[in-house]
């Protein structure tokens, strides 16, 4: 007998990985707090079925004396146990939905449903792969699934539960199986192995389970082909060799070449697994496993699984890479592999997706053979400190190999790596090569917050030339308007109308685009003439609304506002006001960013380098 079948559980102490759909059912069964319809959810080979033939026989057994009752525990032996075991129990039926689909079957099992047990305590309908039931049938058994007869259970396993209609989810208790997880599948298979007395290594059981995607079943199956192709032994290389997998000797091939910068050690790997006839997405699949090992050690070393038989080649390949690589890394593996499908062939996809990695490692570390970059230090950035100031985005063009000479090295604003300051100085540096000349990195990297905050003399900076700043183009004057007593009480008003939401939608943009011409006050009415240049604007419903909001602001009856609305050139009104006050906010903002001494800097040691237009705003 195949594995899965002889290794089925049969009660609920037996089952694993669904600890918390176990522990409900056996209290309610304790309990005796009993629902008339159970929905068992979740992917295949977690326990649906099982769990369902458990419940049936906790409902049904009658205990080794015959005098048992509805028990979490049901004892195995007595006569309604060992049927329903066998499948042979008259009062629990199983019902495939997906080749019982129509409403003709379902009918016929409901028929049966008036109808007592016939040995039992419960009759169990168990309806599996519940949601290929067509939308007739559906609706046939939803009167009976509502308010069955009490010695009537139903019991519903789907592995998409989206597709069963809400009205049947209502009717039911949901239990939502977990996939098993590796760990679980790996202690489950030991078990069985050994109760089977067959030899099994640890890293076979862990490619097995992990084989399984969550499912039980899968594994056990595997296992099972596993135990025939080893000749009944469960060996790691047999398990590889018939799964195809990737064996971590070529994870850590990659893993050296890609941080020892070796290119041809990489396309070198990818012929090795080419002649192999090994997975790609395999591949890919394993090296996102060990990176992801790496950067569990290298984040929480003490979270390392010490019984893992890898624990020392994950902790030797931690120290090749930094941090922030080992997650870049991590995030091109998973995304390669949904590449792999574009690609002209599997191995060309892998290729191209290992050289991404050479490609996206810094290049200094390229370049010197493979050093690991210095972490950058948290809070030091001028970013930070420009983003503080506002928002801008300042495009640099790539470094050059040498910078324009300048007077001395004093004369730039803030300290420069050296690479920089000896080659603007017109100097080479002695002890590094002139390649490495091409990799300026920037100064906001390399000097403490303090730096930032210090003044620099004027007169200490050289005339750099003139950098090409898309702000330095002409500006437009803004727009002055003359003190208005008319236009600021007008301005006040609409402010306070806006602020409280009392205006909305085309009456705001009356008010706001309306300038105050007149406002006389007499016999306890307020008139007001306003003149509004859009036709569209000068309605009686909005001239109505607007009498209404300024009376509730103030506290009058509406009756005492009037408003007189002419047609021209408004001038001064609140939305220009508003206007010329955020293009004096946007004005002092370039001008805070443009006088900058560290910008200044940056436009001036990288030729070609600009603000980019309209990326400053005031905060």
């Amino acid at each position: 007998m195949v594995l899965a079948r002889k290794y089925r559980p049969h009660s609920f102490e037996a089952m694993v990985g669904q600890g918390h759909v176990v522990q409900a059912l056996s209290n309610a069964l304790t309990q005796q707090r009993l629902h008339h319809a159970y929905l068992f959810t979740g992917t295949r080979g977690v326990g649906k079925t099982t769990v369902s033939r458990i419940l049936a026989k906790s409902l049904n057994c009658v205990g080794l004396d015959g005098s048992g009752g509805i028990t979490a525990r049901p004892c195995g032996q007595c006569q309604p146990c060992r049927d329903i075991d066998s499948g042979r129990f008259v009062d629990y039926v199983e019902l495939d939905a997906a080749s019982n689909r129509g409403v003709e079957e379902i009918s016929q099992l409901l028929d049966q449903a008036v109808y007592k047990p016939v040995v039992g305590r419960f009759k169990v309908y168990m309806i599996d792969e519940v949601h290929m039931l067509s939308n007739h049938a559906f609706n046939a058994m939803l009167k009976t699934l509502e308010e069955p007869p009490d010695y009537l259970k139903f019991v519903l396993a789907t592995t998409d539960p989206q597709k069963v209609p809400v009205t049947v989810l209502s009717r039911c208790l949901q239990f939502n199986l977990r996939p098993m997880a590796v760990q679980t599948a790996q202690d489950y298979l030991q078990q069985v192995l050994v109760a089977e007395g067959i030899t099994a290594e640890p890293g076979a059981l862990s490619l097995l389970a992990r084989a399984g995607r969550g499912s039980m079943r899968d594994a056990m199956s595997l296992t099972d082909q596993a135990i025939a192709f080893g000749g009944g032994a469960v060996l790691e290389a047999t398990v590889r060799q018939m799964l195809g997998a990737v064996d971590r000797q070529h994870v850590q091939r990659i893993i050296e070449a890609v941080s020892a910068s070796d290119g041809a050690s990489l396309v070198a790997a990818v012929d090795t697994l080419r002649e192999l006839g090994l997975s790609a997405s395999g591949t890919l699949e394993e090296l996102a496993t060990a990176l992801q090992r790496m950067a569990l050690i290298q984040a929480v070393p003490q979270a390392a699984d010490p019984s893992d038989p890898d624990g020392a080649l994950w902790q030797s390949l931690a120290g090749l890479l930094a941090p922030d690589e080992t997650q870049l890394f991590y995030s091109l593996a998973l995304q390669g592999r949904a590449e792999l499908a574009l690609a002209p062939d599997e191995y060309s996809g892998l290729l191209m997706l290992l050289l991404r990695l050479l490609a996206f490692k810094p290049r200094a570390a390229v370049e010197g053979g493979g050093a690991s970059p210095r972490p950058k230090a948290e809070g030091s950035g001028t970013a930070r400190q420009v983003a503080e100031l506002s928002s801008a985005r300042i495009m640099t063009p790539q470094p050059v190999v040498a910078f324009a000479p300048a007077a001395s090295p004093t004369a730039l604003p803030l300290r420069a790596p050296p690479t920089a300051v000896q080659a603007m100085a017109g100097r080479a540096p002695a002890a590094q090569p002139a390649a490495s000349q091409a990799v300026a990195v920037p100064p906001w990297e390399e000097l403490p917050v303090e730096a930032y905050e210090r003044e620099v003399p004027a007169s200490s900076m050289a005339e750099p030339e003139p950098p090409q700043a898309s702000l330095a183009r002409p500006r437009a004057p803004i727009a002055q308007w003359p003190h208005d007593p008319l236009a600021d009480r007008w301005a006040e008003v609409v402010a306070q109308l806006v602020s409280r939401n009392a205006v909305t939608a085309l009456v705001r943009e009356m008010a706001m685009q309306a300038q105050c011409v007149a406002c006389v006050e007499e016999g306890g009415t307020s008139r007001w003439r306003l003149r509004v240049d859009r036709e569209s604007l000068r309605g009686d419903m909005h001239r109505e609304r607007l009498a209404q909001a300024l009376a509730e602001l103030l506290g009058h009856n509406s009756a005492t506002i009037e408003f007189d609305l002419d047609g021209g050139i408004a001038t001064n009104t609140p939305a220009q006001r508003d206007q010329a006050v955020r293009e004096r906010h946007q004005r002092a903002a370039e001008d805070l960013i443009q006088s900058d001494p560290l910008v200044t800097s940056v436009l001036a040691q990288y030729p070609g380098a600009r603000i980019v237009a309209g990326s400053i705003r005031p905060l």
